[in-house]
């Protein structure tokens, strides 16, 4: 890389000679340059406590949107205690591994044993897309300079993909965040090893990330090529034969041993199989891609073979027939965001020497644009929250919720709907609403503001004909509902 192109406007080539100079050990202001090596760790804790208090925030307001966090949380628990990772919400005994290949889950079993709170697993998730802003940082200012750096890093940190996913309570994908980010940045440094070494536990964390093992593999295949190292190759080839084969035993033979119907659920939610809910339209494609790409890279990641990562996700998202899969809400996009933002640092990195004045001007601009516009975008996105000093008050409604949940004993069984879940499921059996086979909960737990109390004692019995509930209490549309022998 030409030096002299790189240096930030009215900067001389001896006035950089002489910083590198004093910034050489022992050089005079050698203490003074050691801070900005800081730089990518004090953003991740910013973001860190960001991400956390929105997510904490949100629990103690209840504002839980479904039932994702009571099932992992019951997965973990398993865990916790060295039993199967059984989740009754899928089902009264349902063995997760059964539903997602996700094993890498159980690494947060220590850290609930200690503290049994759903918290745990916020806390756990804001920490690991803390971490993952770490190489995106690292590596940028390492190329591109300190204020660059800083801006793509705070535009990562930023990206309406992360924030989607910390809004929507916990999910698996939070391990895979730092795993490509740290794979990715030793991708641009050129370093092999570390890079397959990163890529590889991926396939811990959910089925479909095998193919993105694979896609990272053809990355490195298409780096490593032109510069032709022995070795590196054919262990890169390995890789992605590593990543499919992963994949297939997952899909094929992981997940059905464990799944109760013998198969893989999610199988009808792509290509034709199952009830269809529609057909992706174009526009909906385009719209997504450009989301994916445009505010975040200014569409100039399409110049990096690093986006390629990307496509195993795109690409079975888009195949799908499941409208959810379709936009950016939820939590879907999150393992896009920095694969696109490394992709930007890989990038920018090259064009901003291009022959072309037009390119490189742009791309030098670039990282300023991309942290403009996401600090644009967060004024309609969760962190926009953390300024409105409403968020922080927990309402009493919410109080009198969980005083009427605590009536409900410690180890009882409990069917109820998304509502009340993330506050039993520390301290009880939680069954789903209508999906209890044969076992009897002793309570009855629902969110049915529309409902009487009356109408909610004949809904238990169409649920259970064998059995007599009785009105236990309600408050704030939440219901209690008690077996009549239930101890």
């Amino acid at each position: 890389m030409d030096t002299a192109a790189a240096l930030p406007p009215g900067t001389t080539a001896e006035g950089a000679t002489a910083t590198l100079d004093r910034a050489r050990p022992g050089g005079a202001s050698a203490a003074g340059l050691r801070h900005p090596r800081l730089d990518p760790y004090w953003l991740a804790s910013a973001f860190f406590v960001a991400f956390a208090a929105v997510s904490i925030t949100r629990y103690r307001r209840m504002a839980t949107m479904s039932w994702d966090l009571g099932i992992f949380e019951q997965a973990i628990r398993s865990y916790a205690h060295l039993r199967t990772p059984v989740a009754d919400l899928k089902g009264p005994g349902f063995n997760i591994l059964g539903d997602h290949f996700s094993p890498v889950t159980a690494l947060l079993a220590p850290f609930y044993r200690v503290f049994p709170s759903p918290v745990t697993l916020l806390v756990a998730q804001a920490a690991l897309f803390a971490l993952s802003i770490i190489p995106v940082t690292r590596v940028a200012t390492r190329l591109l300079g300190r204020g660059r750096g800083l801006a793509i890093g705070v535009a990562y940190g930023l990206s309406w993909g992360v924030q989607r996913a910390v809004d929507f309570d916990f999910h698996e994908i939070a391990f895979a965040m730092p795993l490509l980010a740290f794979s990715l940045e030793a991708v641009i440094l050129r370093r092999w090893y570390a890079a397959m070494l990163w890529a590889a536990p991926l396939v811990f964390v959910k089925e479909d990330m095998g193919a993105t093992v694979a896609a990272i593999g053809a990355v490195i295949v298409i780096r490593a090529w032109q510069e032709r190292p022995p070795r590196i190759v054919p262990l890169a080839i390995g890789l992605i034969g590593f990543g499919v084969l992963a994949s297939a035993l997952a899909l094929g033979v992981i997940i059905p041993s464990f799944n109760g119907g013998g198969s893989y659920d999610y199988w009808d939610k792509v290509g034709s199989g199952g009830e269809q809910t529609g057909t992706i339209p174009f526009e909906t494609a385009v719209r997504t891609l450009l989301w994916v790409l445009l505010p975040t890279s200014g569409l100039l990641a399409l110049r990096s073979p690093l986006l390629l990562a990307a496509v195993p996700t795109l690409g079975w998202r888009l195949v799908s027939h499941d409208d959810h899969y379709w936009g950016t809400d939820w939590h879907y996009s999150a393992v896009l965001m920095p694969i696109v933002a490394l992709a930007l640092v890989d990038a920018v990195d090259r064009a901003r020497d291009s022959d072309r004045a037009w390119l490189a001007s742009y791309a030098r601009q670039l990282p300023g644009m991309v942290a403009g516009a996401a600090l644009a975008l967060t004024a309609s996105l969760p962190l926009e929250n953390l300024t409105n000093p409403d968020f922080y008050e927990k309402p009493k409604e919410v109080t009198e919720v969980e005083r009427l949940l605590a009536r409900i004993p410690d180890g009882a069984s409990v069917e109820a709907n998304v509502g009340p879940i993330s506050r039993l499921t520390n301290r009880c059996r939680v069954l789903w609403v209508g999906n209890t086979r044969d076992v009897v909960p002793d309570y009855i737990a629902l969110q049915e503001p529309e409902r009487t109390p009356g109408e909610l004692v004949q809904y238990a019995k169409q649920l259970h004909p064998d059995q007599r509930y009785a009105y236990l209490g309600s408050t704030g549309g939440y219901f209690v509902l008690k077996r009549a022998d239930a101890g």
